[in-house]
């Protein structure tokens, strides 16, 4: 049985489960809360046009349908998981906006830099990029990584970042935002997550670096460093006995659910965040980020 915390309606303990990556919302016990029933929107990203990698699922859902809720139009970037991204397209054409569903990995160079060029023929412009897709490996030893994964990891992580801020810079007008997320493991690294630690160490560099480049242009850059998050990339990239009680570690004691992350992207997406840039926002359950 699934123990809720009476204060946030949140389920406090997640059981061990194991499923294939990249993994569907459907595998998932408890089932995530993305802000489906929650989420009220009040008109802070009227007609923008919003860009999201890793968007079918996780936190790239919840904040598909803030950022909907919102007034915004969305471009929904994923992997392979059809079903799960239809499902966020719906919930974005429920909102009244707009929905695209871009298909394919951003670990390749074309991939990710025609996801812009998608994003600006189909919505008619780009004001909101927002790289949230990830890979993670878990290990019990670092002679365990591949070169293989170290590569997967990095391009999905890292390069595809690179690659998506090349094409969408001669897009975003003053007054676009770029949010990528991090992690709480940039600051607090699990040696069994290096390779994913060192991506999201590497995402905070590059977010005070390009976000002194991007001001030129009047466009802010900023990130976000969630804690444990419960997603389908958890048991799909984790053994079953880490997998249970995931999220225990945090001061709270239990892991986020996605619709908790989504107010820091709307926060950073929106005019209330116009004098903000280079900023991380730590939603980590009160684990520190330094």
């Amino acid at each position: 049985m699934t123990l809720i915390d009476p204060r946030t309606k949140h389920p406090t303990d997640v059981p061990g489960l194991q499923i294939e990556h990249p993994g569907g919302t459907g595998e998932l016990t408890p089932r995530p809360d993305h802000g489906e029933e929650s989420y009220r929107g009040s008109g802070r990203l009227e007609g923008r046009r919003a860009l999201i990698t890793g968007a079918d699922s996780g936190i790239g859902r919840a904040v598909a349908i803030a950022f909907a809720r919102e007034g915004a139009d969305v471009a929904i970037s994923y992997l392979s998981e059809d079903a799960d991204a239809e499902e966020t397209a719906r919930l974005v054409r429920e909102a009244g906006r707009t929905a695209l569903v871009l298909p394919g990995d951003i670990a390749d160079e074309t991939v990710a830099k025609g996801l812009v060029a998608q994003t600006v023929e189909g919505l008619g412009g780009l004001d909101l990029l927002v790289h949230n897709a990830a890979f993670q490996n878990v290990v019990d030893d670092v002679l365990e990584f591949s070169t293989e994964e170290i590569d997967r990891t990095f391009r999905t992580n890292v390069y595809a970042f690179f690659w998506l801020l090349q094409a969408a810079k001669p897009e975003l007008a003053p007054g676009s935002s770029v949010i990528v997320t991090s992690s709480v493991q940039a600051f607090t690294p699990s040696p069994n997550l290096a390779a994913y630690a060192a991506t999201k160490a590497a995402l905070v560099n590059l977010t005070k670096s390009m976000a002194d480049e991007f001001a030129q242009d009047g466009v802010r850059v900023n990130c976000v460093a969630p804690g444990p998050v419960w997603t389908p990339l958890i048991p799909a990239t984790m053994p079953e006995d880490q997998v249970e009680g995931f999220g225990q570690q945090a001061l709270l004691k239990r892991a986020a659910q996605p619709a908790e992350l989504a107010g820091a992207y709307v926060y950073l997406a929106s005019e209330d965040a116009s004098f903000t840039s280079g900023e991380v926002i730590g939603v980590t359950g009160g684990s520190p980020i330094n």
